[in-house]
């Protein structure tokens, strides 16, 4: 049977508005739409960025005794705990980026070049 949820513990941790640190939570494999809808969200229009807010926000279906996590909880995770997810969201989806072969136009030098997924 495919598994399609995984615990995660943040290395920093949410703090609620009540002062409560959350760092226990669980991640769920991404759909294709869950990667095609934040695209038509404006503040993702407006600064590429967003788009790993939006898509977390949508993948993570629990972090600690939170009722949901939102594009505004992820907003106020700390820059380890952002990192932190994105590598996790690209473990268990194993998202890589694509190598292709590069030729130098000017010396014909044949490399690859990791062309990188999700804006990463």
């Amino acid at each position: 049977m495919l598994q399609t949820e995984f615990e995660f513990v943040l290395p920093k941790g949410f703090v609620d508005g009540q002062g409560n640190l959350h760092r226990d939570g669980r991640m769920r494999l991404a759909t294709a739409m869950d990667e095609i809808a934040p695209l038509r969200d404006p503040r993702v229009r407006a600064n590429e960025a967003y788009l790993v807010v939006i898509l977390l926000a949508q993948v993570i279906t629990r972090l600690g005794t939170l009722p949901r996590v939102t594009p505004e909880t992820v907003e106020q995770f700390y820059a380890a705990d952002l990192a932190y997810l994105q590598d996790f969201y690209r473990q268990i989806n194993d998202v890589e980026g694509q190598q292709v072969l590069v030729v130098c136009p000017n010396c014909g030098h044949e490399f690859e070049e990791e062309i990188p997924l999700l804006g990463g």
